[in-house]
């Protein structure tokens, strides 16, 4: 059931979040939900897929800072990301989206 896995990636989140402060990150979201027509618009441009993960609300961007610095290469919070993977998520540094964290659905990560 659909329900069931969006909680499951949302206490999935909260485990992030509070990781990511242990690890001496600071972070806020860029964006959670994508609306199915904006998903659309983004696989047009090439700066997404069409069968987004956001518009399941089984993905998140964020915005991730070390020392007031907003990074912006998913090198540089790669322990994050492995992380991330290790409790069962797929963590867009794999595939050029560093800040993106999402939960595979359907085959989609």
């Amino acid at each position: 059931m659909m329900v069931e896995k969006q909680s499951k990636f949302s206490n999935m989140i909260a485990d992030l979040i509070k990781k990511s402060y242990e690890l001496g990150y600071m972070i806020t979201f860029a964006e959670a939900y994508r609306p199915p027509d904006v998903a659309q618009l983004y696989a047009k441009q090439g700066r997404g897929i069409a069968n987004s993960l956001h518009s399941q609300r089984l993905a998140v961007d964020f915005n991730i800072f070390k020392n007031g610095k907003l990074l912006t290469d998913g090198s540089q919070f790669e322990d994050l990301g492995k992380y991330w993977e290790s409790i069962g998520g797929t963590w867009g540094g794999r595939f050029r989206d560093g800040n993106h964290f999402s939960l595979e659905h359907n085959g989609v990560k």
